[in-house]
């Protein structure tokens, strides 16, 4: 399992390398480049699943065990 994921901001296009947590989520995230403040897309459980290039851990041990995608913390 990856817990490290680079995070990009649809605003500015601003990266930041993010540590997972893997027994939580972050529903909000602040861009370090133009301060706008990130919430998950619709469908999505996280801002790591909306604009990470790594999904959240939940959801990457869901798709390992050919579970259903739940939400982070759901599993």
């Amino acid at each position: 399992m990856q817990t490290t994921s680079n995070i990009t901001c649809p605003k500015c296009g601003g990266t930041s390398g993010e540590t997972m947590p893997t027994d939580a989520c972050w529903f909000f995230y602040d861009c370090r480049h133009c301060g706008v403040k990130l919430r998950p897309l619709s469908g999505d459980c996280c801002v790591f699943c909306s604009f990470a290039d790594v999904p959240c851990p939940p959801i990457q041990e869901a798709q390992q065990s050919g579970s259903p995608s739940g939400c982070c913390g759901a599993g």
